[in-house]
This record gives C-alpha cells, sequence and structure tokens, in this order.
C-alpha cells in the first residue's frame, strides 16, 4: 500500500508547572511592564497583553492545547465579570449624578470647610470628600489637589506636607469609596462581593483615617502662615453655584446609596436606586438637565462648561463608557491571571511564599507584601492588585480564611502604597501633576502606610469586631455565614 493508515497518536501528558517555568512567566509579564511602562510610557494593557504570552508558552510546555488555554483565558475572565458590570453602572451613576449636581453640592459644602488655622486638617477632608465623590483618587489630585497646592503657596505652608495630605485624603476615597475601580476590582480579584468588603475594611480605615487626621491637626497647628489666598477656592465655589442649583437636599441620592449598603443590598441594585433618585433630583432642581442629557451623560459622561478650567478638569468625567479603561485592564489581566491560575503556575508561586506559613496573620503579611512588591515591580496599581489576589486565593481557601480577609490584604496595600513608588504609575502621574517628587512627599502621605500597618497590627493582635449582626469582622466568626479569620 502507497499509504499507510495514520495511527492515532496518544494524547500528551499534562504535567503540574515547576517553580521556574512558574517564575518564568512572572518574570516575562514584569519585564513587558517594565519597557512598556517605564521605558516607553505606555498604558499597561498591551504591555500585560504581551507578557501574557511568557503564560501561554509555558501552558504549552506543560501539555495543554490552545483550546484548554482558550478556555483558561474565558474562565478567568467570569471572574470579574460580576465586578465589571459594577464598574460600567459605577459609570452611569457619576455621569447622572454630575449632571443632577449631586457630586457639584458635595464638593461645594466640602470647600465651605476649608480654613487657614486648620489647613492641612481641612485638605485631607475636602480630598477625603471629592475622591469618595467621584471614586478617582487621580481625578482628585489633578484637581483639587492642584488648586489646594496654590493655596498652600500663598498660605505660606508647607508644600511637601500639603502634597502628603492632598494624597492621603485622595486615596481614602480611592480605597473606601463604592464608586472606585480599585474598590471593585480588590473583591472581584479575591472572590466576594464589594459591599461586605467595604463594611470589612470600616474598622482598619478607620483607625488609620483617625490617626492621619490627628496629625496634620498637629502640623497644622505649629504653621503661621500669611493672610490666605482663597482666590482658587472662592472662584471654584462661585463657579459651582453659577453652574448648578447648590442645596442640601442633593445629599438625598448619596444617602440612599449608604443605606442601602447598610441594609446589605447588593451592589448593582443599591447603586441603580442611588441613579435613579439623582436623576429624578436633577430633573426637579437642574434647569439643563434632562431625561436626554441624564442619557448622553450616563453613557459617555458629563461634560463641564463652566469656563474654569480647574472646575472644568474636575467635572468632566463619568459615564459608561469612560470605565472602559478600567474594564479592559481587569480582562486583559484575567486572561494572563486565569492561564496562571488553570495551569497551577500561581499555585507554585503562592507555595513558595506560604511555605512556612501556619497562621492567618503571616497569610495576610504575605499578601500585602507580595502586593508591596508587586507595585515596584510591575509599576502599576491594577497589578498589585490582580496578580496577588489571585496567586493567594486558593492558599485562603486552604486555610478556611473568607476572601473578604484577602481582598482586605491587597486593597490595604496594593491600592494605598502605589503612590508611593517613584516609577510607578500613580508615583508618575501625582509628581507631575503636583511639581514635586514622590520622595518629597513621601513622609507625610501618613494614611498610605499607615493603613497597611494597622491591618497587619489588627491580624496579629487578634482584635474581634462585633457589628449588629454579630458577625466577627476581625478575628475567628463569619461573613455572609462563612468562616472568617484575619
Amino acid at each position: 500500500m502507497l499509504f499507510k493508515k495514520n495511527e492515532a497518536k496518544a494524547p500528551k501528558e499534562i504535567r503540574k508547572a515547576t517553580l521556574g517555568e512558574s517564575l518564568f512567566s512572572l518574570a516575562f509579564l514584569v519585564l513587558c511592564l517594565s519597557f512598556g511602562i517605564m521605558v516607553f510610557k505606555a498604558d499597561p494593557h498591551i504591555p500585560m497583553f504581551i507578557g501574557s504570552f511568557g503564560a501561554v508558552f509555558i501552558a504549552y510546555r506543560l501539555g495543554y492545547k490552545w483550546s484548554d488555554i482558550e478556555n483558561f483565558m474565558i474562565k478567568g475572565i467570569t471572574k470579574v465579570v460580576s465586578s465589571l458590570i459594577i464598574l460600567i453602572v459605577i459609570g452611569i451613576l457619576i455621569g447622572v449624578w454630575l449632571d443632577a449636581g449631586v457630586v457639584p453640592s458635595m464638593i461645594y459644602y466640602g470647600l465651605k470647610i476649608l480654613k487657614p488655622s486648620i489647613f492641612y486638617l481641612a485638605t485631607v477632608v475636602i480630598c477625603s470628600i471629592t475622591s469618595v465623590s467621584t471614586g478617582s483618587s487621580w481625578g482628585t489630585v489633578g484637581t483639587m489637589g492642584v488648586a489646594l497646592m496654590g493655596i498652600a503657596l500663598g498660605l505660606g505652608m508647607s508644600l511637601p506636607v500639603t502634597a502628603g495630605a492632598i494624597v492621603s485624603g485622595a486615596y481614602f476615597g480611592d480605597k473606601m469609596s463604592p464608586l472606585s475601580d480599585t474598590t471593585n476590582l480588590a473583591p472581584a480579584m479575591a472572590g466576594c462581593d464589594v459591599i461586605s468588603c467595604i463594611r470589612f475594611m470600616i474598622l482598619p480605615t478607620s483607625i488609620s483615617y483617625g490617626i492621619t487626621l490627628v496629625i496634620f491637626f498637629i502640623l497644622g497647628l505649629g504653621q503661621h502662615g500669611r493672610a490666605a489666598d482663597m482666590s482658587q477656592i472662592t472662584a471654584i465655589s462661585d463657579s459651582l453655584a453659577k453652574s448648578f442649583n447648590i442645596t442640601p437636599f442633593h445629599f438625598l441620592p448619596v444617602i440612599i446609596v449608604l443605606v442601602a449598603v447598610a441594609m446589605k443590598v447588593p451592589a448593582i441594585p443599591g447603586i441603580t436606586l442611588g441613579i435613579i433618585s439623582g436623576a429624578i433630583i436633577g430633573i426637579i432642581t437642574q434647569d439643563g438637565c434632562s431625561l436626554q442629557t441624564l442619557l448622553s451623560c450616563g453613557y459617555g459622561g458629563y461634560v463641564s462648561e463652566t469656563g474654569f478650567e480647574t472646575l472644568d478638569k474636575l467635572l468632566t468625567t463619568g459615564g459608561l463608557s469612560n470605565m472602559m479603561y478600567s474594564c479592559s485592564m481587569a480582562i486583559i489581566a484575567m486572561i494572563f491571571g486565569g492561564i496562571m491560575e488553570e495551569t497551577g503556575q500561581l499555585q507554585a508561586v503562592a507555595d513558595l511564599l506560604t511555605r512556612k506559613i501556619r497562621k492567618p496573620a503571616g497569610l495576610v503579611a504575605a499578601t500585602m507584601g507580595s502586593s508591596v512588591v508587586a507595585n515596584v515591580i510591575m509599576a502599576d496599581q491594577y497589578i498589585s492588585l490582580i496578580v496577588p489576589g489571585r496567586m493567594f486565593a486558593g492558599k485562603y481557601k486552604d486555610m478556611k480564611v473568607h476572601p473578604i480577609c484577602l481582598a482586605n490584604a491587597i486593597a490595604s496595600s496594593g491600592a494605598v502604597t502605589s503612590v508611593l513608588v517613584p516609577w510607578n504609575t500613580c508615583g508618575l502621574y501625582v509628581s507631575s501633576i503636583l511639581g514635586m517628587s514622590v520622595m518629597s512627599f513621601l513622609p507625610y502621605a501618613f494614611f498610605n502606610y499607615l493603613t497597611p500597618l494597622v491591618v497587619l497590627v489588627l491580624a496579629y493582635m487578634k482584635v474581634t469586631v462585633t457589628d449588629e449582626d454579630g458577625i466577627r469582622l476581625i478575628n475567628k466568626g463569619k461573613v455572609d455565614n462563612k468562616e472568617v479569620t484575619a
């Protein structure tokens, strides 16, 4: 016979990833991100996508077919779908709240607390209010931060201390606002819901924030500035008052969302209630607000045209389309994360890092340390949440530690320390906007390094706190009827 019947080939045996292979995938990702972000000044998306092919290469070496790898990608993306929906809804909410005058009213009343005698303290509070109401630390730094730096110069206040106060307030909102992408990304990586995560983070964040406020109050007592140049703040307040009908009534949608959180309403319907109530109030109170403008702002975001540049930069944001940056980053990162997790590569690295860990507190410390290291070597805030989050998820399950503790650990380290790394995207952005090196304001960014320290102390002290339902939020107990230890 000229042709012999092809014998069926035995399927290639699939084996476990070695530590060396796993480290190769991570090293290739780090190399791609480093060149992309620090050398070519690119956004992390494409470097992250290219870096994923290191994990693909190792997956082939382990015996997996492309169909398997593709399924791993899809499985990884599936894990963040609920958070992507929340981010989309949040984008809609921000656009609607801006058009309805809700966010402008919060900023307007926040500016009223600014007094020269408590300038540092007021700076933290103002930036906190702005960041919580917009969910954006970068937006807060680039708008209110710039204005407050100018006022500090006029008052004769210390610019490094002012910058530290701005960063502390901005990243408080970035960590605790239900509108923040990182606040939603952390629980998505850990495998829990955002509302429970925020509730869990209240205790450690309140402690670090309270200490931060006390420190800045004391620092302010030692300042004897010149007569205050309040022209920028006055201009912002006047522009807000001219462009919007400002009333305390606009706080109602915020209260509704907070009540929904307190009543454990799931995130998506809770945020939707905020959208609906904000839209109704906007139509009633704002002259230019209509169903047409609300629909437009909900998709494309609000475009401020007050003529005052600082205010227009602050208020031109929101909308579903503006959330696509964060959503696409999460999708691409989970392509990498899905392959690494399903092929056992993340488990190999996690086993190395947790080999001698026997207690939950040690696991929390390892997680937070990994997030900080990720900020240093991968130079991006999102990566510092995604990679450690997926790397340690299995270990938390093995040790019967609730995933909410994992979310708290990465949010309390990766999210807040990114700005303290000079070559990280957050550090580069803030230093360029405020015109000051990271090392200049780093000693005064108290909230950003107190928060991980407080979380560690609470973990090792095994402090127990019980809420109104008898849920133990720190030591052994239950959250959503599951064991919690951290």
